[in-house]
């Protein structure tokens, strides 16, 4: 019969040690792209905010243009005293 060497003796508490390791970077990992899901969701709401914005003010600008189009722009027209 072999003895085990010392390395072969501490063999089971390493493979616990690394299972161990493992699993709390597999914990931190998971968190982690749990976090990034959230982040992820908050900047798609709030581009899907400030798209609607932007097409709402695109909107108010348009008709705005539209309404102001017969009239000549303020900077083209001569003060009251000329």
């Amino acid at each position: 019969m072999r003895m085990k060497t010392a390395r072969e003796a501490n063999s089971g508490d390493d493979g616990a040690a690394r299972a161990r390791s493992l699993e709390v970077k597999l914990a931190f990992l998971e968190r982690h792209v749990e976090e990034q899901d959230r982040v992820m969701l908050d900047h798609f709401r709030e581009l899907d905010r400030l798209r609607r914005e932007v097409e709402r003010l695109s909107e108010i600008t348009k008709a705005a243009v539209a309404r102001d189009a017969g009239t000549p722009a303020v900077e083209n027209e001569k003060p009251p005293h000329y």
